[in-house]
């Protein structure tokens, strides 16, 4: 609720809830003034910093304008001289804009500071003083009152009637004042309101002046820039034709290596504590080595250097590296470590710690290290417990009882599968379960064998296989969709494998993995999360034929696979991969997300001198191809987020919407439709190809358009074409994913950045 208004007519009464409005007054424009003093004051320092960086963007300017190329040779090109003068165009350009800036400034203090100062010093200073004047008229009036009431009766009437008189002067002269100050009090309220935002306004209105003159430097900026833009990649050109010389020259040189080659074995350096073991009962130590390995000799160099000891450096001792293990923290109680079998010490083990978890890997990497023995392959584990596990009835039956057991008995058990049972009794209930004499027991009726223990079972009988569910063959091809591309892709490419693996193993897996979204389903009571269940399962049921450094690092990806896997068990399982229609082109490229390929300040221009690229996309016919309908995503793990809305903007499609995706890691590409609903008919199938035939001849008037490469690129990715200057590209066409275009060139069909060519 706003101000009360106060009444001339309360003047007269000056009654408490008179005074009640008064003082509500007075309130709102104290908060005013002390709102105008802060903004006057966040305004000074606005200005001052503004001038701070006006003084930083000048010496900046200065120092561009300063600067001179210095050029190889006795004389230069005239695009070497454009080049060299362009640091001199940039300072101007720099120094312009803030002449501007200053100007801004000046025009902010006119028209924001001073007006605002002033409303706040005349207008709030003048109430501030009528105020007191009130006050200190209230005080006189009511204090001859008080002494007008107190004389006595008894006193003479001329006496009586000139105190009443002169009391009845203040009345008046009180209630005057108390009219002009209710006046100029509701006069400041209504004033401020226009007073304090018209500055405000000027001031927005110099701020967009200023950057409306940017925008008009920048327009006469841009003849010069475009004709630097054609002095730069000429020198680009050029340097490109001596670059050939200059490689001759070196290859020249690697000729004579004993006069020129200058190479470092060394792989990989740092810190390691080392255990150094002493004689009972003294036990052992760890002591800090600067360590060197080298790669060709397997030397190990160690030199021991404590940085508390004021740097002291000691002997060196090199040994000689046999192999290289990770030790596991059941073996020795600390983290980090590796067992270094030496050469030149028979029978000596030498342990070693790193600095932390990613040292540690390093170190592995750099030494060829392995894990121990039994730390993943099921296979060793089945020949080291004694179990015999099969991928044949027995063990599906045995699936399937403890798949029922457990969503009967602990569904809702917290730790579902995270929590492990006893090892003895887990191998026990597994080598009763796949013998085929004594494998009828119903678990979910059996109250010998607990939730935890039948859980651990399973797993063990998964990692027990002679070879992992999801077959070492597919591997590598279930592993890269995991690694780049979007959920739609993701999906679509391990929908294609689960259909390539052995009958048996896809009826399996889609039986764990229904079972698996029932367990994620109930995960507020069992906490076990479809990320959860993918930790757990992700190295049980895809592993490599070769443990490595390397697969270990690929853990994380096999957890996306199983995540996916089970958020989209219906789907996968349910679904035959359908193969559509190839386009006359060949099948839309689908690669790891990327952006528009930047190139570096080195090799070609600024982004604002990116070449004109013509936008065909609106070429031909007045067709426009939506290749991009279906857009790349995040590298990020699919989500059940991301996955629900991808599914929700599908269902939300008025028309069938047909999708095509290249299986990362594979040489199979494969064409999926996806409907506005599941279950969509044959009908629907056919309807939808024969809707994506028709457009596919409406495309063809821009299939075979051309493009020129006017900068060299390097293919980052193996769907990604190379190419030099001066290269033409056949069959152009836009790419599903924003600032790429699709081409041919020497026969082979990839992505090409599209601010590197201009179209023919």
């Amino acid at each position: 609720m706003g101000l009360a208004p106060l009444e001339f007519s309360e003047c007269y009464l000056d009654s408490p809830s008179f005074r009640e409005k008064i003082k509500a007054q007075e309130t709102e424009l104290d908060k005013t003034n002390r709102f105008i003093k802060e903004l006057y004051k966040d305004g000074k320092n606005l200005i001052s910093a503004t001038k701070q960086l006006g003084m930083a963007q000048r010496k900046f300017a200065q120092c561009l304008g300063e600067f001179q190329f210095e050029f190889i040779g006795d004389a230069k090109t005239d695009d070497e001289k454009c080049i060299d003068e362009s640091l001199q165009e940039f300072s101007m350009f720099l120094k312009n804009l803030e002449d501007q800036r200053e100007l801004m400034m000046r025009n902010i203090t006119e028209t924001l500071m001073k007006p605002l100062e002033k409303f706040r010093k005349e207008q709030l200073g003048n109430a501030r003083a009528e105020r007191k004047r009130y006050e200190k008229e209230t005080e006189k009036y009511y204090s001859s009152l008080e002494k007008l009431l107190n004389l006595s009766a008894k006193k003479k009437e001329p006496q009586l009637q000139e105190a009443d008189s002169q009391v009845e002067i203040m009345r008046q002269h009180f209630q005057e004042e108390s009219l002009e100050y209710v006046c100029m009090l509701q006069e400041i309220q209504e004033r401020k309101k226009f007073e304090c935002v018209e500055p405000m306004l000027a001031f927005f209105q110099t701020v967009f002046t200023f950057y409306h003159q940017g925008y008009e430097l920048a327009k006469d900026f841009d003849h010069y820039k475009t004709d630097l833009q054609i002095n730069i990649q000429n020198t680009r050109s050029r340097f490109e034709g001596t670059r050939s010389e200059v490689h001759e020259l070196m290859k020249r040189i690697k000729d004579t290596p004993q006069e020129y080659r200058q190479t470092s074995p060394i792989s990989f350096e740092g810190y390691l504590y080392v255990q150094e073991k002493r004689p009972p009962p003294f036990g052992s130590s760890w002591v800090k080595r600067y360590c060197t390995f080298v790669k060709e000799q397997k030397i190990l160099h160690m030199v021991t250097f404590d940085h508390r000891s004021g740097g002291k450096i000691g002997e060196t001792e090199s040994v000689t590296l046999k192999s290289c293990v990770r030790k596991t923290t059941d073996m020795l109680d600390r983290r980090f470590c590796l067992e270094l079998d030496i050469t030149d010490r028979p029978g000596t083990v030498l342990t070693v710690q790193a600095l932390s978890e990613d040292d540690h890997k390093l170190w592995m990497h750099a030494m060829g290290g392995k894990e121990p023995i039994g730390c993943y392959l099921g296979r060793t584990l089945s020949k080291e417990r004694g179990i015999d596990a099969q991928l044949d009835d027995v063990g599906l039956s045995f699936l399937k009882n403890s798949i029922t057991a457990i969503e009967t008995r602990g569904i809702n058990d917290q730790g579902l599968y995270r929590v492990g049972g006893v090892s003895s009794k887990v191998q026990k209930l597994l080598s009763l379960m796949i013998d085929e004499k004594s494998n009828e027991m119903d678990l979910s009726a059996s109250e010998d064998w607990d939730v935890k223990t039948i859980t651990s079972a399973l797993k063990l009988y998964l990692r027990s296989l002679p070879e992992p569910l999801m077959t070492y063959e597919l591997y590598k091809e279930f592993i890269n969709p995991a690694k780049g591309g979007s959920p739609e892709s993701r999906i679509q490419a391990i929908h294609h494998l689960v259909h390539k693996l052995p009958e048996r193993n896809r009826q399996v897996l889609g039986l764990l993995m229904k079972h698996l979204a029932n367990v994620a389903a109930h995960s507020k009571q069992n906490l076990m999360t479809v990320a959860n269940l993918g930790v757990v399962f992700g190295p049980t049921l895809m592993r490599p034929q070769e443990e490595t450094v390397a697969a270990i690092m690929d853990l994380k990806f096999q957890n996306i696979v199983v995540e996916i896997l089970i958020e989209h068990h219906e789907k996968i399982f349910t679904d035959s991969p359908e193969l559509s229609p190839l386009s006359p082109t060949g099948p839309v490229l689908s690669a790891p997300t990327r952006q528009s390929k930047k190139v570096s300040r080195q090799n070609r221009p600024l982004a604002v001198y990116n070449p004109q690229v013509l936008d065909i996309q609106n070429a031909g016919d007045g067709s426009v191809l939506t290749a991009d309908e279906t857009s790349m995503g995040s590298n990020e793990s699919v989500s059940s987020q991301s996955s629900s809305a991808s599914t929700s903007e599908l269902e939300k499609a008025d028309h069938p919407t047909l999708t095509a995706s290249l299986s990362s890691g594979s040489n199979s590409r494969s064409l999926q439709a996806s409907f506005s609903s599941s279950g969509a008919s044959g009908d629907s199938l056919t309807a939808a190809t024969t809707a994506g035939t028709d457009k596919e001849k409406q495309e063809q008037s821009v299939t075979n358009r051309k493009a020129k490469a006017v900068y060299p690129c390097e293919a980052e990715h193996e769907t990604e074409l190379s190419f030099q200057v001066g290269a033409i590209f056949s069959h152009v066409v836009p790419s599903r994913e924003p600032g790429w275009l699709e081409g041919e060139l020497e026969g082979k069909r990839g992505l090409i950045p599209e601010n590197y060519v201009e179209m023919l």
